[in-house]
């Protein structure tokens, strides 16, 4: 506790980093009020039956989940950050078959520059797409039609689509001011801010039906908390589990008057176990809506029938099935298209590094292929045992689904992994002006890559 207070002290000493965190903290609660703020014309007391498909969670419960509420408030918002995220992820797909993207990404600043322009301007053509489906289908999801006050007519819908596009522009502008002048990965701030901002009311929900309505009691609550710690535990050692390659350096002769020998430094290419991240689960929920439309496109068929009762339920056994599967496919793809081992293998042969015992070239593009394959799998295993975690917690203990939401998934990883990436961007700056971090051992200051 002692060393705790002290880094406390030692971060409002640093006047630059005191005004990071102050920014951020600033930045965030402007984002959070923001998705209070109903879209005028709406009335907000009449969002009740929303709300409630969204706090029992299932496909709702994921997207109110990601905007911090703001998808059952129909906020202005509602549409959160994933627009721009979607945008980011298609851009960088594009990237791997357009050679002008391509060329882009190899034309450092300049061209991160532009691509950063490109993907605006697709978040803003999904944007436009998205503004309208959400207004048409808050119908669909049980909201009233008195309680659009002002009727939908197209005065509405075009005031509501601009503002709804304007609010997903403004949600991108506070993640790209908090990356500047804040602390960390803005957008992915944002996503935690609104993942967290569900958990208090969630817990409290699980704690009043175990406690008041006798279901379990005290004990039952403390023990879920218990696995929810170890949860928690597994997903850190998942997102900052490496392999590393011990990497040679050739011997080199130092320049002057008198040539020396200068013996060869050995160093590590560290390959994390789960390079892609969350990825794989965001590609993998966008397909699970894909059983349920072909369950609807065969009408009353058994089989349709059975599709549609089956992958409706996101806690069901075979919707989890698929789930998982999709889950490891994707891992193994998105790891093969952003873990390029063919480029490490030619920097690593350009800067005279080998890896010992492996021939520099092709060899070394091969084995360091085999160890991504190698480590990839029980990664994606372990990627798959907690994104269905939540729905073996339901079934097994009966919590509550919005609780359970918070026991694996997206959600918990994001949380993790930007809470790492968020205390090391602290402790770089407490490592630059010589103070202890708020990491001690050497393997947790190494650099992890954000989640999102």
């Amino acid at each position: 506790m002692k060393k705790f207070l002290e880094t406390i002290i030692n971060i409002y000493n640093i006047n630059e980093l005191r005004q990071r965190i102050g920014m951020t903290l600033f930045l965030l609660l402007v984002y959070r009020l923001g998705a209070q703020i109903v879209i005028p014309g709406i009335d907000s007391v009449q969002l009740a039956s929303l709300a409630q498909k969204t706090d029992a969670g299932g496909l709702l419960g994921i997207l109110n989940a990601f905007t911090g509420g703001a998808f059952a408030n129909a906020s202005v918002f509602a549409l959160g950050i994933m627009p721009y995220i979607s945008a980011s992820i298609v851009v960088q797909l594009m990237g791997i078959a357009i050679p002008y993207l391509q060329k882009l990404q190899k034309e450092g600043e300049s061209g991160r520059k532009t691509i950063n322009q490109i993907t605006r301007w697709l978040t803003i053509a999904i944007c436009v797409v998205q503004a309208p489906a959400y207004l048409f289908g808050l119908s669909a999801l049980g909201v009233p039609d008195s309680a659009f006050i002002l009727g939908r007519g197209p005065l509405f819908i075009f005031s509501s689509v601009t503002i709804l596009v304007t609010g997903t522009i403004f949600a991108m502008w506070l993640g790209e001011k908090i990356t500047d002048k804040g602390i960390g990965n803005g957008i992915s701030l944002l996503i935690m801010v609104g993942i967290i901002a569900n958990l208090p009311l969630s817990f409290t929900q699980e704690f009043i039906s175990r406690v008041s309505e006798n279901n379990g009691g005290l004990m039952l609550v403390l023990i879920e908390l218990v696995l929810w710690i170890i949860i928690i535990l597994l997903s850190v050692l998942l997102v900052m589990a490496v392999r590393q390659i011990p990497v040679q350096y050739a011997r080199r002769t130092a320049g002057g008057a008198s040539q020396q020998n200068i013996a060869g430094s050995r160093q590590y290419i560290p390959l994390k176990l789960n390079a892609s991240g969350v990825m794989p689960i965001i590609f993998a929920q966008a397909l699970m809506f894909g059983p349920v439309y072909i369950g609807s496109f065969l009408g009353n068929s058994n089989i349709g029938q059975w599709m549609q009762a089956e992958f409706s339920d996101i806690f069901g056994l075979w919707y989890n099935v698929l789930f998982g599967v999709l889950i490891i496919i994707f891992t193994f793809f998105y790891t093969a298209i952003t873990v390029p081992t063919n480029k490490m293998s030619d920097d690593l042969k350009r800067s005279g590094g080998f890896v010992p015992g492996i021939k520099p070239g092709i060899e070394t593009s091969n084995y360091l292929d085999t160890v991504m394959s190698h480590i990839t799998f029980p990664g994606s295993l372990f990627l798959a045992a907690i994104a269905v975690f939540p729905a073996v917690v339901v079934k097994l203990m009966g919590i509550q689904q919005g609780w359970a939401l918070f026991y694996g998934g997206t959600s918990l990883l994001i949380m993790v992994g930007v809470a790492i990436d968020t205390i090391q961007q602290i402790n770089s700056y407490l490592l630059n002006r010589h103070y202890d971090g708020l990491m001690k051992t050497g393997k947790n200051r190494r650099t992890i890559t954000p989640t999102i």
